[in-house]
């Protein structure tokens, strides 16, 4: 009988401290409070730790009218 091996990717915290560290990581000048906040709104409160670089990544491409909530 062959055995199969699951492999779970592990789901981490969106908290502030998280997204700045991987932030620094990534982008040369870390991110601004109001595109932590975007991130932290699009991924809800648990991610892979892929998922929330890949979020850094993305939100320095996009336009800020994009990010910024309107009020």
């Amino acid at each position: 009988m062959a055995t199969t091996r699951r492999t779970t990717v592990k789901r981490i915290p969106v908290s502030e401290t998280n997204v700045r560290k991987a932030a620094i990581r990534l982008v040369p000048h870390g991110l601004v409070s109001t595109e932590i906040h975007y991130i932290q709104r699009t991924l809800g409160n648990s991610a892979t730790q892929d998922q929330i670089d890949e979020k850094v990544i993305e939100v320095r491409k996009m336009p800020w009218a994009n990010i910024v909530l309107p009020e």
